[in-house]
């Protein structure tokens, strides 16, 4: 069996296996065939760690990932950001649960 006769096998297994969740689009109202949405969100951060020449660490890495979304989501959500990390810092630090970030009804 030769390389390309299993790609276009993987392939399919593939689409089969996730044929509902790559065309939830066509039944579900409001989710959207793209992620042109996701991609515009992502931009802002892509340019910056370009110009700041990324990090330096895993651990700055990780923190610098952790802030940009939580910057992304709370201004998706029209959420104040600082005002979120103030209420997130003040969970830890008295052990609470953090404030969600997950969508408000």
């Amino acid at each position: 069996m030769d390389d390309a006769d299993r790609d276009v096998r993987n392939m399919a297994t593939a689409l089969f296996i996730h044929s509902e969740r790559l065309f939830t689009f066509l039944e579900v109202e409001g989710v959207e065939p793209t992620n042109n949405v996701a991609e515009r969100t992502l931009r802002t951060a892509v340019q910056w760690r370009k110009t700041s020449f990324g990090n330096r660490s895993r651990n700055g890495e990780i923190a610098t990932v952790r802030l940009l979304t939580v910057t992304q989501t709370c201004k998706r959500q029209q959420r104040h950001v600082l005002g979120y990390l103030t209420d997130a810092v003040r969970s830890h630090r008295r052990r609470n649960v953090a404030p969600s970030l997950l969508s408000r009804p």
